[in-house]
């Protein structure tokens, strides 16, 4: 198919969408390529018969052969030039997503559908405001105008509501603004689907008209909670409507309509908010449950009200560190209590919106996002068409956990742009120039920790160096949140007398130490010897030993196995190993009509050797008496908490994804645990680093909910559950042989809510987790002493040492980026570097084989390469709503490594690599050990989408 034909039946597959998205006069004006004598019959026909039937016309003549050269760009142009921006995006194949699309036409149908009341609206009034924010174009504006004029008040608002539905999702939004704004309350409560009651509520019931509710004091308006600052405490939005409509009167009456979530803050919400209410840059330290990200919605509104006030646009950016926490704080938090004044929109890598992420900006008050998103559109693009998002754009930046902001973070390079044009603005007011404006900063955390401090002056120092990058003048703390008793305790756990289990382990470990002439100086089941393993796993690779680097990679399976054995029970550590071994033989497997996979000796004596043992694991897994003891010390600490409370509920914090899965089993199938009401389920990570399958954000949703509604009341989880995720409050909780920093103990203490609360460590004697827990519990009182000590430092000594750790910090990444510099000047030409299989050293492709898609996924655009792999499902990937992911997985067909995925990118499916998985050589010298793309030395190009546009007609044919 030539692509002229590509584009005409581009063209008619959306023919009817863009008859009805057209403006088809302007776009008119734009089209030069069509002769006066056409454009005359066009209008004709829009004049007799309407829009409609203008573009149908229009589309005809646009797609009649013979083609001029650029005659589809053309169109397009004129489409984005003559105010069908709409339209335009969908000849560039970037349509909105389908859920944003439906819900666009419901937007349609439902104007459509009310369009006898909205007659009555002040047409040249609503006009001039849809004018203003950009939802009619000023060949609109005339047209309606004239419509009005000539023909009356209802015939112009008919045109304007033909009109209005052309714009880009997101006009309804901005119509309902209008008609707050125009005064037209009781056309925005029937648009805006509330029920009689409320409608009542607001005042404005049927009988008032489209001007429903003028007289009453414009239901409350934007301001009516304005002085409810940090000195009206809990009551500090309710009073005078503070939720009510959009720039109505800022005297609204005090008993405007509610009918939605109203902000409340308790005291010592209102007391640590104050600062930022008043515009200047904080860190709000609340402990875990304490409403912080509530407080942050406060300041949101308030900020986007102030500046609406003062005729100022503001535009708040919510930066989180993970995927769950965005759909989280936009729908349980600044989505319900925003929605009614301002739009709201989320971001993450989860999202499938397939508009660019500065459009979002754009279109949004308030954008939710994980702060690599933003930080990807702030930095510089290699192409310099792409559309960037810039500093000077935002008005707030709200910074959740941000405790994060330090070296090497993505908090921290976005702060390090902020501080740069900080100290740039100084130098431009010195010279009398304009500076750019940058946002108000707000960050969030439960605890900054000290960074690993043993002295107080150094926990001073690492808090000063969070409040610089922040460039936060206070770190704001409450000593009234409603601090809960916590009791605390330790179980001491002896270690195990006989554990004939993992002494088969130890005897199958040492059969294969045997097999491939290796030996370790190290215990079995240690950290230690999983590290010896692999290094040598590694050099196996490098040095193309595949007997050593299966033993070594069995070894390290085993090792884990034995680990697992001494924290879950061992029937679980055997269906890990089982579970392994099956994988290892399925990888072996080709598919249908294709070519056999190569199995070695050394494999089939690995597989041999877990068979023959299989029987014996089995037999002593289910022998009681050798469980470890760490089962039975949880066991009796879950039967102590659910005995002894009427309403127990509980999370136990594990180490490993698989240890929670398999603890929540065990609990699940004992009838102890049934009996005195436990109902147990787990949450884990989304990412798929693990061998166990990953939650989606649905997934760790739903058990959350069933957590809060008491369907569940006991959590078992990573320490995914420790930061961020909205858990309801319980009243213990347990880490299991899990202790990291003071950060991680204070988040997970804080989950223990409830009054009379209890904290419980279960520790294996002599294994060190007591030590660290104490360690951690002497560096929070060190925290804490900090805190307080920079609260009440003289402002000017706090100043001063901030500046001086922003200029440090500022010179620091400086000689990193000329440092970085020189290395990309030095990096390796994709030409010198190949690639191998790590499973049987096959060369499988070049560098130059390589490009890269969005800066992250390098995928292999060779067409050779297809002959070197099979195609295999994905037992382990879930359905996560990401755009790009199939449900497929790349492996070598000679032995069966894994090597990548199938990805989708714009209806190309493209192998996309995981370095891990391969052998690297660069100018001749071997690489084994490189887990990411980032630590090669070698710069790929861009994915470059034309030149696989045979590809794109191909998906295009089939659709």
């Amino acid at each position: 198919m030539d692509s002229d034909e590509k584009y005409v039946n581009l063209i008619e597959n959306f023919r009817a969408r863009l008859q009805a998205l057209i403006r088809v006069q302007p776009v008119l004006d734009h089209m030069h390529s069509i002769d006066n004598k056409h454009k005359e019959l066009i209008r004709s026909k829009a004049g007799a018969e309407g829009e409609r039937e203008a573009v149908n016309v229009l589309i005809d003549t646009v797609i009649k052969k013979p083609h001029s050269p650029g005659w589809f760009r053309e169109f397009v142009d004129a489409l984005a030039n003559g105010g069908s921006e709409h339209a335009a995006e969908y000849m560039d194949l970037n349509p909105p997503a389908p859920e944003v699309e439906a819900e666009n036409d419901n937007c349609v149908r439902l104007i459509g559908l009310l369009s006898p009341s909205l007659l009555d609206m002040k047409t040249l009034e609503v006009c001039t405001q849809c004018a203003a924010v950009r939802i009619l174009t000023a060949d609109d504006v005339e047209k309606v105008n004239a419509e009005t004029t000539n023909h009356g008040n209802k015939r112009g608002a008919r045109e304007l509501l033909r009109r209005i539905v052309k714009s880009p999702p997101g006009w309804f939004s901005d119509f309902l603004t209008v008609l707050q704004n125009t005064n037209h309350f009781f056309l925005y409560k029937e648009l805006s689907g509330l029920t009689n009651g409320e409608r009542d509520s607001m005042g404005g019931g049927p009988d008032r008209g489209a001007d429903g509710g003028a007289d009453g004091g414009a239901d409350g308006g934007a301001d009516g909670g304005a002085d409810g600052g940090p000195d009206g405490g809990a009551d500090g939005g309710a009073d005078g409507g503070a939720d009510g409509d959009a720039d109505g009167d800022a005297d609204g009456d005090a008993d405007g309509g509610q009918h939605h979530k109203v902000i409340s803050l308790r005291d010592y919400q209102a007391e640590v908010a104050a600062p930022a209410l008043a515009g200047n840059n904080v860190i709000i330290c609340l402990q875990t449950g304490s409403g912080k990200t509530r407080v942050a919605v406060y300041i949101t509104l308030q900020h986007l009200d102030t500046r609406r006030m003062e005729g100022r646009p503001g535009k708040v950016v919510v930066l989180v560190n993970k995927i769950p926490l965005v759909e989280q704080h936009y729908s349980s938090e600044f989505e319900p209590f925003l929605k009614h004044r301002y739009k709201v929109g989320r971001v993450s890598g989860n999202s499938q919106l397939k508009i660019s992420f500065p459009d979002i900006v754009r279109n949004h008050d308030v954008i939710i996002c994980t702060a690599q998103i933003l930080e990807n559109y702030l930095g510089v693009s290699d192409n310099e068409d792409d559309e960037r998002v810039e500093l000077s754009d935002l008005t707030l930046i709200v910074i959740d956990e941000c405790h994060h902001t330090q070296k090497g973070g993505v908090y921290n390079n976005i702060m390090m742009r902020y501080l740069k044009q900080k100290y740039r603005n100084l130098q431009l007011r010195k010279q009398g120039e304009e500076p750019l404006a940058i946002p108000q900063i707000l960050g969030l955390t439960a605890s900054p920790g000290v960074g690993g401090a043993t002295k107080s002056t150094k926990a001073e120092e690492h808090i000063l160096k969070i409040c610089a990058n922040l460039d936060a003048c206070k770190i704001m703390t409450s000593s009234n949140e409603g601090t809960k008793d916590l009791f605390k305790k330790v179980s001491i756990v002896e270690e195990r007398r006989k554990d004939p289990f993992g002494d088969v382990i130890k005897d199958i470990m040492t059969s294969i130490q045997q097999h491939a002439d290796l030996h370790s100086t190290f215990d079995f089941g240690t950290q230690k010897y999983e590290q010896w393993v692999v290094q040598k796993e590694y050099n196996a690779a490098k040095e193309e030993d595949q007997k050593v680097r299966v033993c070594a990679e069995h070894l390290r399976r085993y090792n884990e196995g034995l680990q697992l054995s001494n924290v879950i029970r061992m029937c679980d550590a055997l269906e890990v190993l089982s579970a392994y071994q099956e994988e290892e033989k399925r990888r072996k497997e080709a598919p249908e009509e294709e070519t056999p996979i190569q199995v070695t000796d050394t494999e089939r004596f690995l597989f041999k050797l877990f068979q023959e043992k299989r029987e014996e694991l089995q037999r002593l897994a289910m022998m009681p008496q050798y469980e470890n003891s760490s089962l039975s010390t949880l066991r009796v600490e879950i039967l102590k908490e659910f005995t002894n409370r009427a309403n127990a509920r509980g999370i136990i914090f594990t180490k490993t994804r698989r240890s929670a899965l398999a603890l929540a089993q065990w609990v699940q199938g004992s009838t102890k645990f049934a009996d005195v009401g436990v109902l147990a389920d787990y949450v884990i990570g989304g990412g798929d680093q693990s061998s166990v399958k990953p939650m989606t954000s649905a997934e760790q949703k739903d058990v959350l909910n069933k957590f809060r509604d008491g369907e569940v009341n006991l959590l078992i989880a990573t320490t995914v559950a420790e930061e961020g995720l909205d858990i309801s409050e319980c009243n213990f909780v347990i880490r299991y042989g899990l202790v990291t920093n003071e950060i991680s103990m204070i988040q997970a203490q804080g989950r223990a809510r409830a009054q009379n609360s209890s904290y419980t460590l279960v520790a294996v004697h002599g294994s060190g987790v007591l030590e660290k827990e104490s360690v951690n519990e002497f560096r929070q009182k060190m925290m804490n002493k900090a805190i307080v000590k920079i609260k009440n430092m003289d402002q000017e000594e706090f100043k001063k040492k901030i500046t001086n750790y922003q200029l440090e910090a500022i010179q620091e990444r400086k000689m990193l980026m000329s440092k970085k510099k020189k290395m990309k000047m030095k990096k390796d030409s994709p030409s010198e570097v190949f690639f191998s299989c790590r499973g049987c050293n096959k060369k499988i492709c070049r560098g130059e084989d390589i490009e890269v898609i969005d800066h992250m996924h390098h995928v292999v655009v060779s067409t050779e390469f297809r002959s070197h792999y099979n195609k295999k499902e994905n037992t382990n990937l879930q359905e996560r709503l990401v755009e790009y992911e199939t449900n497929l997985f790349v492996a070598c067909n000679e032995c069966g490594q894994r090597w990548g995925s199938m990805m989708l990118y714009r209806a190309i499916e493209l192998p996309s690599l995981h370095v891990k998985n391969l052998v690297v050589t660069s100018k001749g010298k071997k690489i084994s050990k490189c887990a990411k793309w980032g630590e090669l030395d070698v710069c790929f190009p861009a994915f470059d989408l034309s030149a696989h546009a045979s590809l794109t007609d191909n998906a295009l044919d089939s659709d």
